[in-house]
């Protein structure tokens, strides 16, 4: 039998009111419940001392035999000090996203890693694989060449215009 410390919602319609029961985690959320440890009222602002009130010595009692707490009651826990809130959420599955979102987060992760790994590699590299002297001779003429092109053609064009 799997113990939970859970909401059990009361009250009228759009007036929530809930009690934070221990119950079998196969009970419906508002049926059959083993204790009532505390209680929460939304309605309330939330610094008044009635929105959240919970019998601490139970809730100790209750974590301590292996009963886990919802979400919610964690948050309330974590506030009144009685389990600490960062354990839990490990402890806690997310939701994962869709399947295409997940590919491109393990695309982007392997690029990531891809890219440290190159940089790693660029930083244990010694220095005189590229000299000073290379690089720059290759690239100055490939831009220079492009602009002499370019003023080649518009010679012969402007001379054709003046001709006419």
């Amino acid at each position: 039998m799997g113990l939970r410390i859970r909401l059990a919602r009361g009250g009228a319609k759009k007036r929530p009111f809930y009690r934070i029961v221990v119950a079998d985690s196969r009970s419906p959320r508002d049926g059959r419940f083993i204790e009532k440890i505390g209680t929460y009222n939304p309605m309330v602002p939330k610094e008044h001392p009635d929105r959240i009130r919970i019998d601490e010595d139970r809730a100790k009692h209750w974590l301590s035999v292996g009963a886990t707490p919802s979400d919610r009651v964690a948050r309330f826990f974590g506030q009144a000090n009685l389990i600490e809130v960062p354990a839990l959420r490990e402890q806690t599955k997310k939701h994962l996203p869709k399947a295409k979102a997940q590919e491109r987060m393990k695309e982007a992760e392997e690029s990531k890693k891809a890219a440290e790994e190159a940089a790693a590699a660029e930083a244990e590299a010694p220095a005189e694989e590229a000299s000073p002297e290379e690089a720059p001779t290759e690239e100055a003429p490939a831009e220079e060449a492009p602009a002499e092109e370019a003023a080649a053609e518009e010679t012969p064009a402007e001379d054709a215009e003046k001709t006419e």
